[in-house]
């Protein structure tokens, strides 16, 4: 058996492929398996330690909250941000700013040095691809998915052939009753319109040049 990977392989555990029973195939695999991540690219094992970091960070931090009993509309009032900005800041969706650390550190004094230092690092954005199968997940998928053409068509009418941005934006959940006296959630999108832009030859500056045209 060729050593894979740049893994050594000892003389007394090299087989040829004639030789492996199936049974010595199955050893062979899983002793292959062992060995692997001592020789995975260093991104890669970059990228795992930096989820696995952010997941510890995110269990400490979402213990300080339920340590705090307060709820994200009462961090939203004592901070002046939004409640799903702050469930952002506390799931480390989103970076918290300087001026905004002293009014959370107010509201939720048990949050340590270390996590406020956290906080404020760039965060690594991402998602459990698995977060589809939660029920509120899905129906707000659903919704976009469902009402989406005829969303895109509007902001086409409205505003032009253009996006709504999910940087330049803000979210809330806010708690209604209708007019059946049943409670009823509002979920707030505001993002800022971003027309697409037309790409003239002249505008974009990254192109090489001929010598002496600007």
């Amino acid at each position: 058996m060729q050593p894979e990977l740049g893994l050594h392989v000892p003389e007394n555990e090299r087989l040829t492929r004639k030789e492996l029973t199936s049974s010595e195939l199955e050893t062979a695999r899983f002793k292959l398996k062992l060995r692997t991540p001592e020789v995975l690219p260093r991104c890669l094992n970059d990228d795992r330690r930096k989820e696995r970091n952010k997941e510890s960070t995110v269990a400490s931090l979402q213990a300080v909250k339920r340590e705090s009993g307060k709820s994200y509309n009462q961090l939203a009032k004592e901070t002046g941000l939004t409640n799903v900005y702050v469930a952002q800041l506390l799931r480390r969706q989103a970076q918290l700013k300087p001026d905004t650390a002293p009014r959370l550190r107010e509201a939720l004094p048990d949050l340590t040095e270390y996590l406020m230092r956290e906080m404020m690092r760039p965060p690594l954005r991402s998602y459990d691809p698995s977060l589809i199968q939660d029920p509120t997940v899905y129906r707000l998928n659903e919704a976009v998915m469902h009402f989406g053409e005829s969303i895109k068509e509007i902001i086409n009418e409205e505003f032009g052939d253009g996006i709504m941005s999910a940087i330049d934006f803000y979210c809330s959940v806010d708690k209604i009753q209708g007019v059946d006296g049943k409670d009823r959630v509002v979920v707030t999108f505001d993002g800022k319109y971003l027309p697409h832009s037309e790409q003239k030859s002249e505008h974009m500056v990254s192109r090489p040049r001929p010598q002496g045209k600007q």
